[in-house]
């Protein structure tokens, strides 16, 4: 029989991605869709028979376990989340009670309905919060600063401690930014890239963003559920912290971006004050040697590879 995995937020970038690593390594897969699915279902067509899609809420502890049941799976992958800094501000209960207390929920349906699947979180370098040190590794303290980064610092160590007290082969992977063509619009890079594709296609004439100055560490999607598998296949559960080890500012990746289709940035984009945060954390960057000595896992997609992908992905959709 081929092996199980329940994915959550199957239908995001990073669910998107493992599901097709898994179904062509023989998987099925179940998967909860989340309330945006996008052209997800049509992306997997080709896999009909394999791939199942599921109705959960982590908010409903009742659905959470009727998933688990279904699906009897062997590794469980949780993706779902309120997944905007900013949107936590204004929604913090919300982001609160799906980041954090649905966590809760999918590791008690887990510990009561398949105590031997092995677990993955989606756990998030903005725990880190303005860190003293950099790189920021897995013995970075943790000092969240915002509602989106306190609730996944709780499933965090929520996470560690079932595996502890209850035997859980649960890991957390401390995920820097990771972006793609599947990223949202929400996202500050793919609405640069979103943006350079409508310049260049004359269907608007400036891009307004906040603080240009923000640097982060952004690798490719693809490569980084590489990492979140083969946490699974190892012999003990452990957290690490996955990322490119790199750092550029949103300048930086607004300069690459409007280059590679011939236009200045300096000439179309506005800092606007309404795009800023509460509270910004200026700078992440991560150190992901235990990823490299452990798994094995590095990254192969640099970063002006990746801006470039995703312009290109934009300026294919639009034009």
């Amino acid at each position: 029989m081929p092996k199980r995995a329940l994915i959550t937020g199957i239908a995001g970038q990073d669910g998107t991605y493992l599901t097709e690593m898994l179904l062509a390594k023989g998987y099925e897969v179940f998967g909860v869709l989340g309330p945006c699915p996008g052209a997800f279902a049509d992306r997997m067509g080709q896999y009909e028979g394999r791939l199942h899609l599921i109705e959960a809420d982590l908010t409903d502890m009742a659905s959470v376990l009727a998933a688990v049941e279904t699906s009897a799976p062997a590794e469980v992958y949780n993706f779902a989340a309120q997944s905007s800094v900013g949107q936590s501000w204004s929604d913090a209960l919300t982001t609160t009670d799906i980041n954090a207390v649905g966590v809760l929920r999918l590791l008690e349906a887990i510990r009561a309905a398949a105590p031997h699947a092995r677990v993955f979180q989606a756990s998030s370098a903005e725990m880190f919060g303005n860190a003293e040190e950099s790189p920021q590794c897995e013995t970075t303290p943790i000092r969240p600063e915002s509602p989106y980064a306190i609730a996944k610092a709780y499933a965090f160590h929520l996470v560690a401690a079932y595996r502890k007290s209850y035997g859980l082969h649960a890991s957390n992977g401390v995920m820097f930014n990771h972006e793609s063509p599947l990223r949202s619009l929400d996202f500050v890079t793919r609405k640069i890239t979103d943006g350079v594709a409508r310049i260049k296609l004359g269907l608007m004439s400036e891009l307004r963003l906040g603080n240009l100055d923000s640097r982060r560490d952004w690798g490719f999607a693809g490569d980084y559920v590489d990492a979140i598998w083969l946490m699974l296949q190892q012999d003990g559960p452990d957290d690490y912290v996955v990322a490119s080890g790199e750092v550029h500012t949103v300048r930086e990746f607004c300069e690459v971006a409007f280059s590679h289709v011939g236009l200045d940035y300096r000439e179309h984009v506005v800092v606007d004050p309404a795009f800023f945060r509460p509270l910004d954390v200026n700078i992440q960057q991560g150190d992901a040697s235990k990823a490299r000595r452990v798994l094995g896992w590095s990254p192969k997609v640099g970063f002006s590879e990746l801006v470039a992908m995703m312009v290109d992905a934009d300026m294919e959709r639009l034009g």
